[in-house]
């Protein structure tokens, strides 16, 4: 893999990671409710809900690998398409403002806070197929060690993921101000969102044209 790729891969983990979604909603949350403190523990609890999709993803990207080339490639232009798609709804859609706040959210033990945090992640299906739909794209082609390369990928995402998240929780007084009173910096990390997905699944149909 060149370092170009890894880097866009990279920078696409980034943006992923911080466009709003129930995970964002959580972890913030609990920092409104309980304090930094409880955040980073979420933010613990979020990341490790990731190593279940990372399995996941890699156990059946690999069986398949280990079934067929060809069944590998269409799963990446399947997975490519559904990102344009995505994208492509997310750029045409109305973006709601971020809701942040403690109704209904009781006060709750690191333990099961951690829990909370960790069910929110590996319960969610869009992080699985983000997971699924992504991961192949930045294969190198003719690679022989597509498995590692997959783990190396999983692992660069989820570490990005972790160093954000904690960022969040930190600076978690500021960034929840700042969403609430500008809901266009949130229609705006999901434009950013969109436009990404989109912008991947072209240059993987401009590769093989």
């Amino acid at each position: 893999m060149t370092w170009h790729s890894y880097l866009l891969f990279c920078g696409a983990s980034l943006v992923l990671c911080m466009s709003p979604g129930p995970d964002m909603v959580y972890l913030l949350s609990r920092c409104v409710a309980q304090g930094r403190r409880a955040g980073v523990v979420a933010a613990l609890g979020i990341n490790t809900g990731s190593y279940v999709h990372l399995t996941a993803a890699v156990t059946g990207l690999s069986a398949i690998l280990a079934t067929s080339a060809l069944a590998f490639s269409i799963v990446k232009w399947i997975g490519a398409a559904y990102l344009v798609f995505l994208g492509v709804r997310i750029l045409i859609g109305h973006a709601k403002p971020l809701q942040i706040g403690t109704a209904g959210l009781k006060g709750a033990s690191l333990r099961a806070i951690f829990l909370q945090g960790f069910l929110s992640d590996a319960l969610n299906p869009k992080v699985a197929l983000f997971f699924l739909a992504l991961l192949p794209q930045f294969l190198p082609a003719g690679s022989t060690h597509r498995v590692r390369d997959l783990l190396m990928l999983g692992m660069t995402c989820i570490v990005i993921g972790l160093v954000f998240n904690l960022l969040l929780a930190l600076a978690s007084a500021w960034v929840t101000q700042g969403l609430r009173r500008r809901p266009r910096a949130t229609a705006a990390l999901q434009k950013g969102m969109g436009a990404m997905f989109v912008g991947i699944g072209v240059s993987i149909a401009a590769e093989h044209a």
